[in-house]
């Protein structure tokens, strides 16, 4: 994927991925993808929430899945500078928010939820 081109954002807000979009692709390959950006999230949190969503279908990945990933590579080509800068403040207050998307998986109708939590104003998880 050296010459695609680059992707704003790590998944498209309006894109309904489900258990059954597409053809089974190959499931070893899709595993080995997915595992290497589940490593990279610890330090680029801004593909959490990507990486959430396209493994949720290790077992049996499907074209649809594997162009969700996809467009996370392409995404990371276009954002390469990107990473957690933590700066010193003077305070260390714990701010922690969260949020959920109720019911918004169409294969189960299970919620999407995620948090984030500050010590001082560096983002730590």
């Amino acid at each position: 994927m050296i010459g695609c081109r680059a992707a704003a954002t790590p998944i498209d807000q309006n894109d309904k991925i489900t258990a059954q979009s597409g053809e089974l692709v190959d499931r070893e390959k899709y595993q080995r993808l997915v595992g290497r950006l589940l490593y990279l999230c610890h330090t680029r949190p801004d593909i959490a929430y990507a990486i959430s969503i396209v493994s949720r279908y290790m077992h049996e990945p499907r074209s649809a899945h594997m162009d969700a990933v996809q467009r996370i590579l392409r995404y990371l080509k276009g954002t390469p500078g990107k990473s957690l800068l933590f700066r010193s403040n003077g305070h260390l207050t714990i701010d922690g928010y969260s949020d959920a998307d109720w019911a918004s998986c169409l294969d189960d109708r299970r919620s999407t939820s995620g948090y984030r939590v500050f010590v001082g104003c560096n983002l730590v998880a």
